[in-house]
């Protein structure tokens, strides 16, 4: 069997690039979002976690955008806006796991269902909600983990491919050679 050949620097550096300026763009966007949501609604500890995920969709944007300028310097910043991120989430979850949840009643038509799951587990509801509502938040830290983790070590893993790609000198044009 033959095996592929490698990637091109250039190639490498143009996908590094873009996935850098896409993923800062729509985590920038998203969490902002969510942080004016938070905000509106009263939930100022995560409008803060909001404005800080937001924060690090913009340092990956930098990098993205350093790397756009021809500085190597970039994937440096792509790599610590992951770490960031995931402090981020991180500091969120493990606040919102310290602090007692008051939850809201259940509304009347998801009442039998948790009441049945509840009973299957032997639990009260209010167990039962707080049991669903730690699991949720020990997945979310589990995922951005992985996420974060994979997408810190994906950008760190093509430092070398993105810094020749920035070495080779530009192919002049033909138009100004005559």
């Amino acid at each position: 069997m033959t095996s592929l050949p490698p990637v091109l620097p250039e190639i490498t550096f143009a996908r590094v690039e873009r996935l850098g300026r896409l993923h800062g763009t729509c985590v920038t966007y998203v969490a902002g979002f969510f942080a004016l949501i938070a905000a509106m609604a009263g939930d100022y500890v995560a409008a803060i976690v909001g404005l800080l995920v937001a924060g690090a969709g913009v340092v990956e944007h930098h990098g993205a955008a350093l790397l756009r300028r021809g500085e190597a310097r970039g994937v440096s910043w792509l790599a610590g806006s992951q770490l960031f991120l995931f402090a981020s989430i991180a500091a969120y979850c493990v606040v919102r796991l310290k602090v007692p949840v008051q939850f809201p009643p259940l509304p009347e038509s998801l009442r039998p269902m948790v009441e049945m799951s509840a009973a299957q587990m032997k639990m009260s509801v209010a167990d039962y909600q707080l049991f669903a509502y730690r699991l949720g938040l020990w997945l979310v830290l589990g995922l951005s983990v992985f996420y974060q983790g994979g997408l810190g070590w994906y950008y760190l893993s093509r430092r070398a491919r993105v810094e020749a790609a920035l070495a080779e000198p530009a192919e002049p044009d033909e138009s100004e050679s005559e």
